[in-house]
Order: C-alpha cells, then structure tokens, then sequence
C-alpha cells in the first residue's frame, strides 16, 4: 500500500468511528461483496463514461437527420 492509499484509509477510519455498530457491519458486509464480485473491465468503464450512443445509422445520415431537424425562428432583435 502506498503512501496516498494509506492517506485515504485513515481518513475513511476518522471518518467512520462514529458510526454505530450495526452501521459498521452493514458497511463491511457491502465491503466484502464488493471484493467478491467479478471486476469489470476497466475498458467498459472507459467508454461508458463517454455517454455514446449505439445506432445502426452512417455518421452522414445521422448528420443529415440533425441538419434536417433544425428549426429556426425569424425573429428581430431591437436594441
């Protein structure tokens, strides 16, 4: 453990002595399930933070969908 995780962990301690017991079970409990499950992929998280979407559509029509869905207002502006 390095200097920055042993930081980290401490804090958390601080932070978590004023907890009640049940409190701190359910918390080491949530804790272990953690350490059970599979880790995912830190690809997947990489790319799903990019908020993407899937679409069947070529880059061009779906630049010519938005082109097409424009709408503007003739509107004067007075100053």
């Amino acid at each position: 453990m390095n200097d920055t995780d042993r930081h980290i962990v401490e804090a958390y301690s601080e932070l978590l002595e004023g907890l009640s017991s049940d409190s701190k079970m359910v918390l080491i409990e949530s804790l272990s399930k953690s350490l059970k499950t599979k880790e995912r992929l830190v690809e997947d998280h990489f790319y799903g933070s990019f908020g993407a979407f899937a679409s069947d559509k070529s880059a061009e029509e779906i630049i010519a969908d938005l082109k097409a869905s424009r709408q503007f207002r003739k509107k004067e502006i007075k100053f």
